[in-house]
C-alpha cells in the first residue's frame, strides 16, 4: 500500500477558505445579473405602461358607443411619438370589442385572457413575448369605450418594445458591480494568504525549535510561545518526552546494573583460567588443583548463564507484542509441572517442596494469558523461595480457585527468614537484594515476576507466612517466611476445550 501523501496544513486551510469564495463568486454574478435585469426593466416598464395607458385613453375616446367602427387610425402625433425611439422598435395593436383588428401591427401576439390575466378594464399587465424573431416587452390592458360603462365588452390595447435599452442598462449595472470584484477577489486572496502565513508562523517557529534540539535533549517544550490550539498537542508531546526520558533512564540504569552484575562471574572465569594456566606453566599443577579451578570456572559460567537467562526473561516480559499472544492457561497444570522440575534441587537442599490445589484435569478455571510468561513467573517465585529457605524448611506452591469463577490465586510461601516490611516494595526492583542475606542470586527474579503480573493485569502482594514474637527461637528451617500471592482474572473452562493450553504449549 502506497504511503499517504503528506498534506500541508497551510495549503489545507487556504483551500478550505478559498474554495467557498470561488464557489460563491459565480453565484454572486448570476444573482447580480438577475437583480440588474429587474432594476433596469423597472423604469422602462413604467414608461411602456404609460404609453399603453395613453393609447388606451385615446382609443376609448375615439370609439363610438355603437362599436361599429371597423378601423381605428392613430393620430399622427401619437404615431410619431410611438415611433420616435431610436434605440428600440415599438409595436402597438388595437383590437375591437369583438376581438377584430382595428389598428397597429398584426404580428403582435394576442394574450390569452384566461391564462395570462383576467379581463379587468383599465388594469395594466406586462409580459415577455416575441415579434418577428425579436424579444419584446409587452404592456397591455383592456379598455372600456366611453359611454359603455355597464357593458362587459372591452377592447384590447397593446404596446410592445424591443429590449435594446434594457440590455444596455443591465450591462452597465453588471459592469459597475462585477468589475470591482475582479480587483477585490485577488486582493482578498492575498490578504487571506498573508493572514494565514502570519497565523501559522508560531508553528514554523515550534518546528525550528524542535529540529534544533539535540537527540539527547528530552526536556519539555516551552508552552508559553505557542497558540492555544496547539497547546494540547505540545502537552501530549511533553508527556511522551517525559515517559521516554524515564524509559531511557531506566534502560540505562538496567544496562549499567546488568553490566556490573555480569562483570563478577566473568572476572571469576578469567581469574580461574589465568590461575590454572600459570600453575601449568610453572609445573605446579596437580589433578586436584586443576579440578578445583575447573569447578570454579563451571560455577562462574553457570552464574553468567543464569544472569543472561534472567535478562532475556526480563526483556521477554517487557515485550508488549509478545505478551499479547494469549490463550486459556491451566494454572494448576503449570504449577504442578514447575514443582516437579524443582524437586531434585529441593531434595539436595533438604527442603520439603509441595503443591496444594486441584488436579490439572479437575481445574474448572482458566487464566487468559501467555503460557511461557506465566511459567516463568512461577519458576522465579519457586526459585526465589528455594534460594532463601534454609535446609529443613518448607516451600509450598498453592493454587486456589474462586468458587464464583472470578479469580484464580497462585501462592508461593516459604519458611525462610522473610522480608522486612520496609523492603517489601524494593525487592521487586531489578538487582535489589534484601539486606542481611548472603544468597547468591541475580536480583532479577522478583522484578521479572512483577513485570509479568502487570502484563497480565494481575495483582501481586507479599506478606509473612507466620508471625513470631520477639525473642521466640526459630526451629530448624523455620522463620517468619514470605508468602507471594498473585491474583489472576479467570474464566470458566469451556466444555469442548481440549488440552491445547496445556503446560507444554509455549
Amino acid at each position: 500500500m502506497a504511503e499517504r501523501e503528506h498534506r500541508s496544513l497551510f495549503g489545507e486551510i487556504l483551500d478550505w477558505m478559498l474554495a467557498p469564495l470561488l464557489v460563491i463568486w459565480p453565484i454572486s454574478v448570476a444573482l447580480t445579473w438577475l437583480v440588474a435585469q429587474g432594476i433596469a426593466g423597472r423604469p422602462y416598464d413604467r414608461e411602456l405602461g404609460e404609453m399603453a395607458r395613453n393609447l388606451g385613453l385615446q382609443v376609448a375616446a375615439a370609439q363610438a358607443p355603437e362599436g361599429r367602427r371597423s378601423r381605428y387610425a392613430l393620430a399622427p402625433e401619437a404615431a410619431a411619438l410611438l415611433r420616435a425611439d431610436e434605440a428600440d422598435t415599438v409595436f402597438y395593436q388595437v383590437l375591437g370589442l369583438r376581438g377584430e383588428f382595428l389598428s397597429g401591427d398584426r404580428s403582435l401576439p394576442v394574450p390569452d385572457a384566461e391564462a395570462d390575466s383576467p379581463v379587468v378594464p383599465w388594469v395594466l399587465h406586462f409580459r415577455d413575448d416575441e415579434v418577428a424573431g425579436e424579444n419584446v416587452r409587452v404592456a397591455y390592458l383592456w379598455v372600456a369605450p366611453e359611454g359603455m360603462a355597464g357593458s362587459t365588452q372591452t377592447m384590447l390595447v397593446q404596446v410592445a418594445e424591443t429590449l435594446g435599452k434594457r440590455s444596455r442598462l443591465t450591462n452597465e449595472i453588471i459592469k459597475g458591480v462585477i468589475l470591482p470584484q475582479f480587483v477585490i477577489l485577488p486582493l482578498a486572496v492575498l490578504l487571506v494568504w498573508m493572514a494565514l502565513a502570519r497565523g501559522i508562523a508560531p508553528l514554523n517557529d515550534l518546528q525550528r525549535r524542535i529540529r534544533s534540539r539535540e537527540s539527547s535533549d528530552l526536556s519539555p517544550i516551552d508552552e508559553r510561545r505557542i497558540p492555544d490550539e496547539v497547546a494540547p498537542l505540545v502537552r501530549a508531546i511533553n508527556d511522551l518526552l517525559g515517559r521516554l526520558d524515564q524509559s531511557i533512564s531506566a534502560q540505562k540504569h538496567f544496562l549499567a546494573d546488568a553490566a556490573h552484575q555480569l562483570k563478577t562471574p566473568l572476572a571469576g572465569l578469567r581469574t580461574q583460567a589465568e590461575l590454572a594456566q600459570r600453575e601449568i606453566d610453572e609445573g605446579r599443577s596437580s589433578p586436584a588443583e586443576l579440578k578445583r579451578s575447573l569447578k570454579q570456572i563451571a560455577l562462574s559460567s553457570q552464574r553468567a548463564a543464569h544472569m543472561v537467562n534472567q535478562l532475556l526473561a526480563m526483556a521477554r516480559a517487557e515485550d508488549q507484542e509478545h505478551a499479547q499472544r494469549r490463550s486459556a492457561v491451566n494454572l494448576s497444570a503449570l504449577a504442578m509441572e514447575t514443582v516437579r522440575d524443582f524437586v531434585p534441587r529441593a531434595m539436595d537442599k533438604r527442603i520439603d517442596l509441595g503443591f496444594e490445589g486441584p488436579d490439572a484435569g479437575q481445574s474448572a478455571l482458566r487464566v487468559h494469558g501467555h503460557p511461557l510468561l506465566i511459567r516463568e513467573l512461577i519458576r522465579n517465585l519457586v526459585d526465589n523461595a528455594l534460594l532463601y529457605t534454609p535446609a529443613g524448611g518448607t516451600v509450598t506452591v498453592r493454587v486456589v480457585e474462586d468458587p464464583f469463577g472470578q479469580v484464580t490465586v497462585l501462592q508461593v510461601e516459604d519458611s525462610g527468614p522473610g522480608i522486612a516490611e520496609s523492603e517489601r516494595e524494593k525487592v521487586f526492583q531489578p538487582f535489589y537484594r534484601a539486606l542481611g542475606t548472603n544468597v547468591d542470586g541475580s536480583g532479577l527474579g522478583l522484578a521479572i515476576v512483577r513485570e509479568i503480573a502487570q502484563a497480565h493485569e494481575a495483582e501481586i502482594t507479599l506478606d509473612e507466612t507466620r508471625s513470631l514474637r520477639p525473642g521466640q527461637p526459630h526451629e530448624e528451617g523455620q522463620g517468619p517466611g514470605a508468602r507471594f500471592t498473585v491474583r489472576f482474572s479467570a474464566q470458566a473452562r469451556a466444555e469442548d476445550e481440549g488440552e491445547a493450553s496445556a503446560p507444554g504449549d509455549d
